[in-house]
């Protein structure tokens, strides 16, 4: 079901996102519950979505061997994958010490620190 009228009547009671889609919001709400139903056969990895889990796949076949869970995103190096998971956890180790803001990179704290 969706509106031809740009409306998005279906409501993640979890978080309050709309989508205009109930399938949208149905994989959606598998951020809020951990669902991840679509496993990989050959590495056991599972994704919250059929289109991550082909993802990872294409990925793998490229040898990607780093691979993000939240998402299928594949990397050729551990660090570039342990940087891409922050922002599916929020997580900004780097902060600058004059004004407070913090930043997923250090070479963006870096670049950032020039302005002061």
């Amino acid at each position: 079901e969706q509106l031809h009228d740009g409306g998005k009547p279906h409501k993640s009671l979890e978080c309050g996102k709309s989508f205009s889609q109930s399938n949208t919001l149905i994989q959606h709400e598998r951020i809020h519950t951990g669902e991840r139903p679509c496993e990989h056969s050959e590495c056991r990895e599972r994704f919250h979505t059929s289109s991550n889990l082909l993802r990872h796949q294409q990925l793998q076949k490229e040898e990607r061997s780093f691979c993000c869970p939240d998402c299928g995103k594949g990397f050729k190096h551990n660090s570039s994958l342990i940087t891409h998971r922050r922002i599916h956890t929020g997580e900004r180790p780097y902060q600058c010490g004059e004004c407070g803001k913090s930043f997923i990179q250090r070479s963006n704290l870096i670049n950032h620190q020039r302005i002061h």
